[in-house]
């Protein structure tokens, strides 16, 4: 299981990367395996401003379905249009092209609420 050193982590298994005043997020290695096999991606919050724990969307997965949490207070700038035709590049490639929203920060003291690589491998073992 992989755990780049770059990214910043939540327990509900998302990452961040940052990039100055805009992250990208996705779900962990870890997520993608509990899941199996991502079928869709509901992500309605294009253009909002989501703050940090709120639900900025759905993943469903051949066996359940399963909220998406923002681990950043942002505007949601971009959607990865590539998840629509091909949603198993979150299973293949979650840390790359199966990433699944860009924001900007509204709140960059929120990253020191994120963990670091390390504290989140101590958390999923």
């Amino acid at each position: 299981m992989k755990f780049p050193s770059e990214l910043k982590y939540t327990k509900e298994h998302e990452w961040v990367l940052v990039q100055g005043n805009k992250a990208k997020v996705g779900i962990t290695d870890f997520a993608q395996k509990e899941l199996g096999d991502i079928v869709f991606l509901d992500i309605a919050t294009l253009g909002k401003e989501v703050k940090q724990n709120d639900i900025f969307g759905s993943i469903e997965a051949v066996k359940t379905v399963s909220d998406l949490f923002m681990p950043l207070s942002g505007t949601v700038l971009n959607l990865n249009d590539d998840l629509e035709s091909d949603p198993q590049l979150v299973n293949s490639d979650p840390y790359g092209n199966g990433w699944m929203v860009e924001i900007t920060i509204s709140n960059p003291n929120e990253l020191e609420e994120l963990m670091s690589a390390e504290e989140y491998r101590a958390i999923v073992g």
